[in-house]
């Protein structure tokens, strides 16, 4: 058996896996951190922001797991949305015994009244800064963490196709500041971080196409493979992780 047959044997396993997957928590893959973590807490700056708040939106909640471990220091009134097909159902089972209204739908384009909330969180999904404003009451707050452009760089010198977001960061921030809110933190943090092996890396690309757009292990085993042996160290696959945290609030 060849080099690239052998690796088709050993990776295919994590592609078939990912396609049953559902729901947004890796913990199981066992990716470790080589450097230190955000220099915030995401979900501590959510509870400390959200005291007093009457009104809540969680964009793209996934399966909801995060939403439901929030759920005692969120406002009463709390919605959710989720576009993926196949978490949408999923948070809804979990959220909804919680008094958690959700929606399944896009969060470029909200199906919500003007100024319909008081806070407004997301966690790694798309989001127009526009309508953020406009569904964010007078006086209200945005949190969001959102993946950073340089995040699994090391992959573009082997996938020239690997998608570019270009400065999304910039682009947010700029965005929330013309829709008339304002940016209140900033803030940006690299990291490295180590995978087990190949197959977890091939996992989180079936799992996000998007990363790699039409991804496909057959035709692109030569190409991982060259990967492996770039990144490949006694950690094990070390790549760069990229975060960016926005806080903007809306003038009263």
């Amino acid at each position: 058996m060849d080099a690239k047959s052998a690796a088709l044997e050993r990776l295919r396993p994590a592609v078939e896996r990912a396609r049953k997957f559902g729901g947004w928590v890796f913990s199981d893959l066992n990716i470790r951190h080589l450097d230190p973590e955000p220099p915030w807490d995401y979900v501590q700056l959510v509870r400390e922001r959200a005291r007093d708040r009457r009104s809540a939106l969680d964009m793209g909640t996934g399966p909801g797991e995060r939403l439901a471990a929030l759920r005692d220091s969120l406002p009463e009134r709390l919605v959710a949305t989720e576009e993926w097909v196949v978490n949408a159902p999923v948070a809804y089972k979990r959220l909804t015994p919680l008094a958690i209204g959700v929606v399944h739908c896009r969060s470029l384009q909200l199906p919500f009244r003007n100024e319909a909330f008081d806070l407004i969180l997301n966690r790694h999904d798309e989001l127009a800064p526009a309508e953020v404003a406009r569904v964010l009451q007078p006086g209200g707050l945005l949190i969001t963490q959102q993946v950073g452009r340089d995040n699994w760089r090391e992959l573009r010198r082997r996938f020239p196709r690997a998608t570019d977001w270009g400065d999304v960061r910039g682009a947010y921030a700029r965005g929330f500041i013309t829709a008339g809110l304002e940016v209140t933190a900033d803030q940006q943090h690299v990291y490295k971080v180590a995978f087990p092996s190949l197959s977890e890396l091939v996992f989180m690309l079936t799992v996000a196409p998007w990363t790699i757009p039409e991804f496909d292990l057959d035709r692109d085993v030569g190409a991982l493979l060259e990967i492996e042996s770039d990144c490949q160290t006694s950690d094990g696959l070390v790549l760069t992780e990229s975060r960016f945290l926005i806080v903007a609030e809306k003038p009263v």
